[in-house]
């Protein structure tokens, strides 16, 4: 099973989103950091990912008789430029529609937080259009990567909450003839 079919879908991508930044996890610690899906479908999208090769377990033990497994990312999950070339139009959609499904159960949990508070928390999901050619988006493009990346490398620490940024960018509207791309 290739990545995009793995990660096609929404619970899946909540999972791989828990263990990214170095975490291992058991499936029962997963369980509560998912707690609006049920546990037997975020063990079944466990093994699915531990089947496909995107979790390896870490070590297990022993609990009331049960073995339970520390799961991590065996490696960064990343989609290449090629695997996004070769994708039709209507993969597009599909793997958009289950980004964005994920994206929407990630900030349901998260409002289901006791004391969140979207103000404090400075949360934002707002939209911005910007005219831009070719080099300049491609130059934001790389500005917004570089941060990205710096911060990526923050270490979890007490003064530290981890937070889920979900950059999205497309154009909204043909370019004119002479206008170029």
């Amino acid at each position: 099973m290739d990545v995009m079919q793995v990660l096609g879908h929404p619970v899946r991508l909540r999972v791989v989103q828990a263990l990214a930044g170095g975490r291992v996890l058991t499936t029962s610690q997963l369980c509560e950091r998912i707690s609006d899906v049920h546990k037997a479908t975020v063990y079944r999208h466990v093994g699915a990912l531990a089947d496909a090769g995107v979790l390896e377990v870490d070590g297990e033990h022993r609990v009331r008789g049960a073995v339970e497994r520390r799961y991590r990312l065996r490696e960064r999950v990343v989609i290449d430029a090629g695997t996004v070339a070769a994708m039709s139009p209507e993969d597009h959609r599909r793997t958009f529609a289950t980004a964005m499904a994920a994206l929407i159960s990630e900030f349901d949990a998260y409002l289901g937080l006791e004391g969140a508070d979207p103000v404090a928390d400075e949360v934002g999901y707002r939209q911005h259009v910007l005219w831009l050619s070719r080099e300049e988006r491609a130059e934001m493009i790389e500005e917004l990567r570089a941060v990205i990346v710096a911060r990526m490398r923050n270490e979890p620490a007490p003064h530290r909450r981890r937070h889920l940024l979900s950059p999205i960018l497309f154009p909204v509207e043909t370019p004119t003839p002479d206008a170029g791309a």
